[in-house]
């Protein structure tokens, strides 16, 4: 075992561009090289996952880079996989980085003969011998309760009020953040304080799922530049309608800032073509091509933030000081 112990980062296939550029950024907080672990990830013809390490990991601090997004099965198995293939090459300590945890919308039990999916995954990332876990922006806190072992969550507010920030700032006076339904108002609250602007909450009612039935606008968002805020935009059809409910009351614009960018089925499309100015989302999935080609997306990264908690992690030292604007500005400075 070496005298110091190096952080090691192994990337699976769900997102390997940021893998890649959390790779860059530490190498340039360390000032040497901070490369991804060699490995080879394939699929047999049975589309069996096999994952094998090229390099020696016996007593490392090794770091999994690995989103369960789109497709979700075979991201999580690979995850999965290399955890175990890292445990049973002796590795000092494994942590999970998921930027996007899949799953996290099965975080309890809506009606009844329903399972809770989120516990199901929390319990087969601790056996296949993960040890902590590092993610952003968890669709419901309690999932950091779901595992038996350490859990950071770091947040995208203050990248986002960061951003605001740099983007608004010869008219900030009029801008007002928007929490796309109750349950996301204190998501909403929070990038509100850091850019001190006011609240205002879109209230949405629901016949059926998937279908909208009436939405009310709760605040007056009258001459506005209105910011919605929120954890994860999936078909986009809830946030293209709140998009215009809200030009409907006298928002003079309406931009969204969203952590995680699913964009499944017909989004970027409903994207493209909704009254929003713009959409910004961080790269914890990767984008699609037709998300890069939209006029409309734009991304913010969260290599620095990450690069920064990992190495935070591995020195033992606080990822939560990377939720204050002291230390994080910092970091992004030039970038944003």
């Amino acid at each position: 075992m070496p005298a110091v112990i190096e952080p090691k980062l192994i990337s699976g296939n769900a997102n390997l561009p940021l893998a890649q550029a959390i790779s860059r950024r530490m190498s340039l907080y360390r000032g040497m090289s901070v490369g991804l672990v060699d490995a080879r990830i394939e699929r047999f013809n049975d589309q069996e996952i096999f994952v094998e390490v090229f390099e020696n990991v016996r007593g490392e601090d090794m770091f999994i880079i690995q989103s369960t997004s789109n497709p979700a099965n075979d991201n999580l198995m690979e995850l999965l996989v290399m955890a175990d293939a890292l445990r049973r090459s002796s590795a000092a300590r494994i942590t999970a980085v998921i930027p996007y945890f899949g799953y996290a919308r099965q975080d309890r039990r809506t009606k009844a003969r329903t399972p809770i999916t989120a516990k199901l995954v929390a319990n087969m990332m601790v056996s296949a011998g993960i040890e902590r876990i590092l993610t952003m922006d968890l669709h419901a806190a309690q999932i950091q309760g779901f595992f038996d072992i350490p859990v950071d969550n770091l947040y995208a507010s203050p990248i986002f009020a960061l951003d605001v920030l740099s983007q608004f700032k010869d008219g900030l006076e009029d801008v007002m953040v928007v929490s796309p339904d109750v349950g996301g108002v204190a998501r909403a609250r929070e990038l509100a304080k850091r850019i001190n602007a006011p609240l205002s909450i879109v209230d949405k009612r629901r016949e059926k799922p998937g279908e909208i039935a009436e939405m009310t606008v709760i605040g007056d968002v009258k001459g506005k530049k209105c910011i919605i805020v929120d954890d994860i935009c999936d078909t986009a059809g809830t946030l293209c309608k709140a998009a215009e409910v809200l030009m409907e009351h006298g928002a003079t614009e309406v931009h969204s800032y969203i952590t995680h960018g699913v964009l499944s089925g017909p989004a970027v499309e409903r994207i493209s073509k909704s009254v929003m100015k713009s959409l910004v989302i961080t790269d914890s999935i990767e984008l699609t091509e037709a998300a890069k080609a939209a006029p409309n997306i734009r991304v913010v990264p969260t290599a620095p933030m990450f690069a920064q908690a990992i190495l935070n992690i591995w020195n033992g030292t606080s990822v939560s000081s990377l939720f204050e604007t002291e230390t994080l500005g910092p970091i992004y400075e030039g970038i944003l």
